[in-house]
């Protein structure tokens, strides 16, 4: 009842800022990361709460606009870790408020400042990913040397390419921030990104993250080179210290470089988004030879609604082949989004073999998602890892098979500013997790609702 009486009011809310957007003959286009937002608001029209508020003229040459986002979830599992034996069936409700100011002036400076309040009840055991009170989710300075050349200092999330190394973790309820420093440059086919940058650590508290902790650092080069109107490619250098990191094969100092080649686009029908990564480096003692490789295509289905799409993806990620040679084979996915296989987030990017069909079509104000998903580990030798690169099953036997996933998204757009999505999975064991023990089916369920204003 509560839940309902909740999605009325969100909304409610946003007709009454639409109506007001309207009104006053504003367009807003909202971003994944707002500092990205496309904000107009017409200044030969008649003022009215939404836009002044929404921003705000600073003389001739600088303007100041707010915004933000409201995220509401109630996650649910059953049989969380594949074993009835044990109480795993539970259900949470996961609160997330961001709100952001963003200053510029002329078109050399600006300043972006996003605080963020990320809360959780009824879940007993919490992860880094659950609560953060409040902090700074986001805060920095970008000057601007001229249409090309920018360097950025300060806070900031970090997407690059398609996310599979370095994602913003929009799926948890926290995001990952890092401080950093930027040096960007920027033209019609050619964007070129120098990084450094320190993860931060989340505290679950008021403003007690700890910053620039250089127990584990990230820096790169990231080039993405638009060729033609239909394909592109990145080419990227992105270098990882950490100290402490524990795979199958044990805990040390893990530094490596990941060198990667993607390849995007479209021919005739088909999209498609291919990528290699090879890491070398070391890991305590031993050295590091890791590798992944990708494929994903997509064909559109017209007659089965608007911008249906059925897809294929299937990837190959390198374990470790031995845990008594002088080499450490399991591939790092960095920084990868949290959700890699879904919001169920069971089976991370180390040590996989997996193939992805899918299925996506809209209809109206609704969009379908269907997927299955078939899990093997590559290798014997290592065991299975979580999203956030965590050793979740050992290697406790022979077998290679993890299991089946299914997964379901109903999403309803409302308008550009409410979304409302209910998500469901099913994972069935395979001979790999029924021989360590785990041989019930899990089930998972999340229903978000999300205002953006």
């Amino acid at each position: 009842m509560k839940i309902t009486c909740f999605l009325i009011l969100l909304c409610w809310f946003s007709n009454f800022l639409i109506h007001a957007q309207e009104e006053n003959s504003s367009q807003l286009d909202f971003k994944l990361l707002r500092q990205n937002d496309v904000i107009f608001i017409n200044p030969n029209t008649k003022s009215g709460i939404y836009q002044n508020i929404k921003q705000v003229r600073l003389g001739k040459q600088g303007n100041l606009s707010f915004g933000g986002s409201y995220r509401f979830q109630s996650e649910a599992f059953i049989n969380e870790e594949f074993a009835s034996e044990v109480d795993q069936d539970d259900i949470w409700f996961l609160n997330r408020l961001q709100f952001h100011s963003h200053l510029k002036i002329t078109d050399k400076f600006e300043f972006f400042v996003e605080l963020n309040s990320s809360l959780i009840t009824s879940k007993a055991n919490l992860t880094p990913v659950d609560r953060d009170e409040l902090s700074f989710n986001q805060l920095f300075a970008r000057y601007h040397f001229d249409e090309n050349w920018n360097v950025l200092v300060g806070r900031q999330n970090m997407r690059l390419g398609s996310g599979r190394l370095i994602d913003i973790r929009e799926g948890p309820n926290v995001r990952l921030s890092f401080d950093m420093a930027q040096l960007q440059y920027q033209s019609e086919k050619t964007e070129l990104t120098g990084f450094y940058a320190v993860p931060v650590i989340v505290g679950e508290s008021v403003f007690d993250n700890d910053a620039l902790d250089f127990q584990e650092s990230v820096g790169g080069v990231y080039w993405t080179q638009h060729w033609k109107p239909n394909s592109s490619m990145d080419i990227y250098a992105i270098y990882k210290e950490e100290e402490a990191k524990t795979w199958d094969s044990g805990t040390a100092d893990d530094n490596r470089l990941s060198l990667g080649l993607r390849h995007f686009g479209e021919w005739k029908k088909l999209t498609y988004n291919n990528e290699f990564v090879f890491q070398t480096g070391s890991f305590g003692n031993q050295n590091i030879r890791a590798w992944t490789i990708s494929f994903n295509i997509e064909y559109p289905m017209p007659y089965f609604g608007d911008n249906s799409v059925i897809g294929l993806k299937t990837e190959a990620i390198s374990g470790d082949n031995s845990d008594t040679d002088n080499t450490l084979n399991t591939f790092d996915g960095i920084y990868p989004r949290g959700a890699y296989f879904g919001r169920v987030a069971r089976i991370g990017p180390s040590n996989l073999f997996d193939i992805h069909p899918y299925f996506d079509t809209s209809i109206g104000q609704f969009n379908f998602e269907f997927d299955y998903v078939a899990f093997w580990r590559f290798s014997r030798q290592d065991g299975v890892y979580g999203p956030p690169l965590n050793l979740q099953y050992p290697s406790a036997n022979e077998e290679r098979f993890i299991g089946h996933q299914i997964g379901t998204i109903t999403a309803f757009e409302l308008n550009n500013l409410v979304n409302i999505e209910l998500e469901t999975n099913l994972i069935f064991p395979g001979a790999f997790l029924k021989e360590s023990g785990l041989d019930d089916t899990l089930f998972h369920t999340v229903l978000t609702a999300e205002l953006k204003f």
